[in-house]
This record gives structure tokens, sequence and C-alpha cells, in this order.
């Protein structure tokens, strides 16, 4: 079966207004998990993280930086565009949380796959540096957590977010083994994610898409080059990082995917996931700011995960 991780505390994350990274974006993901045909799907309340938990992706200092800037009241500014509420916190320890314990319920047998709907999203946060939304590299600590409190051998991390994971990236780059895989438009925040960037085993590949390529393009990208390396490594788990900002509709970039691309890289990383792995996937929420565009992709991507069965 598929669990679904929700986060209700990523609505108590505020932005200031006009920002694109707003809680209407976890509503929209959520109303649209809440339509009929996903009834079947197991649900549980992402948990908090134990600080200790960040570990595995941050320094202490770092996480007690991040600790230090959350305001008690209004907003404050960790970078440019990274913010935080009162609520942050709490919904960033969720997120975390939740994807941890989705790693868990999946590689103890008690989903076959799963889905967190969170946010604010992790996949840009570096080691030592909160950015581009995000505060804690939540897919890469996860990894890492797989790898560590599991004892598995290897790991997988795909993101197919318009934007780079460079976080992702930067965190897993010296984990010989964690392989990461990343398509995304370039140019385009946040300017790395190019071809030359191996990580320090050999352990990166980055699929640099042009602006204005259509979902032909990525799929040409992973049956070229991102599914053969997937296959050659066989991870024990893969994890996804789910953005659905590279639709046509999303404002933030210029990628021309549309539901059927998103249907198609999932379906595609769930054969590989029955192939060497069990079918044992965790996806994260990152990206996607076009909120009808969202919610449509997002559905659509755990319609295909919830169709796997065994």
């Amino acid at each position: 079966m598929t669990l679904l991780v929700e986060n209700p505390a990523g609505l108590d994350h505020h932005t200031p207004a006009g920002h694109p990274e707003r809680v209407e974006r976890l509503a929209a993901v959520t109303a649209a998990l809440s339509a009929p045909e996903f009834d079947d799907l197991t649900r549980m309340i992402a948990p908090m993280a134990d600080e200790a938990a960040l570990l595995l992706g941050h320094p202490q200092t770092y996480v007690d930086w991040v600790r230090a800037q959350m305001p008690d009241s209004g907003r404050a500014a960790l970078d440019a565009d990274t913010h935080a509420s009162p609520g942050t916190w709490e919904a960033a320890l969720r997120g975390v949380g939740g994807c941890m314990a989705a790693v868990d319920a999946v590689l103890t047998g008690r989903a076959r796959n799963a889905f967190v709907a969170t946010r604010p999203p992790g996949h840009h946060a570096e080691r030592t540096r909160a950015m581009g939304f995000c505060l804690f590299s939540t897919v890469a600590i996860a990894a890492r957590h797989a790898l560590e409190h599991h004892g598995l051998s290897r790991v997988a991390v795909v993101d197919f977010d318009v934007h780079h994971g460079n976080g992702t990236q930067d965190v897993l780059w010296d984990e010989p083994r964690a392989l990461f895989i990343s398509s995304h438009q370039m140019p385009l925040y946040p300017g790395t994610g190019a071809a030359s960037e191996r990580g320090g085993s050999n352990n990166v590949l980055n699929l640099p898409l042009p602006p204005g390529s259509d979902g032909a393009a990525m799929r040409r990208a992973f049956q070229t080059q991102g599914f053969a390396r997937l296959r050659d490594w066989a991870p024990d788990l893969i994890l996804i990082s789910a953005g659905f900002d590279a639709h046509a509709d999303d404002p933030l970039a210029n990628l021309m995917w549309d539901e059927t691309d998103f249907a198609w890289i999932t379906r595609g990383l769930c054969d590989i996931a029955d192939e060497v792995c069990g079918g044992r996937v965790v996806s994260t929420l990152e990206g996607g700011y076009d909120l009808p565009a969202l919610a449509a992709s997002a559905a659509v991507h755990v319609m295909e995960l919830k169709e796997r069965h065994g």
C-alpha cells in the first residue's frame, strides 16, 4: 500500500505576502489528495524529528543558527528568499521527521511506497546555508537515515524539480553510498547543476535541460542516461525530490512539462524500483508554484505510486 505522510504544521509556516512558497501550496496538494480516488491511501501525521537527526545533514552550529533565527512573532528573513515565522521550526522538523518516518515504514514493510506532503521544501538547503525557501536538507537527511539506521548499502535520490537540488548535492557529495540524479532547467537559480559536477565518488549525475524544452527532452535524458545509471547503481531504496515546477504553467521557470510527464517519470522510477529494490520508493514534495498545476501534477504522481501492487 501507499503511505501519505501529511504535515498540517506546514500551514503554520508563513512567508511574506506575494511570496511564491506559500501556505496555499500545501493546501492545494492536500485538497487534491482528499479526492475519493485517494481514499485507500494509508495516512499519518508527520512526527517531529529530533534535533539530533538534523546532524545527518548539517553541523550543530548551523542547526543552532537556524533555531536562533526563529521569531516569536511576525517573520524573519534567513536570506533574501527564505523566511521564517513562529510556526516554521515545527513545520520544518515535521517535514524531516515525516520523510524519515516514511523511510522507516517502507523499509520495514509497513508500506510499499510513500509520499510526504510537506513544506517548507528542502533541496536547496546546503550543509551550512539556508536558501531557496529551504531550511534543512530533508531528503538528504532521510537518505542518510536509511543508510545509518537501516544498514542499507546504497540509496539513490532522484530530483526532478525544475531547480537544481544544490543542497541535496552538497550534503551527499562525499557520501559514496548515495547516488544523486537531478534533472533541472539550466541556466536557472541556483546556478549549479552542470553535467561536469560529478560528486566526490562519481555519485552525482546532473541532467541540465535548456529553457523552453518540453517533456520529451526530459524523457530522452532519463532514457539515455538517468535510468541506466539508476539501474547500474541498484539502490536498496529510491528517494524522490518531487518538485512540480517544471510544469508549463509554473511562473518561476521555463520548462514545458505537463501532468503526463510527471506520470511518466514517476512510472519509470517505480519500474526500476520494482526491478532493483522491491518497489521501495519514498517521495517528498519540493517545488511547484502554480496552484492548479501543482495540485494536478501531485495527484498524478501519487496515483502512479498508489497503483503499484506487490
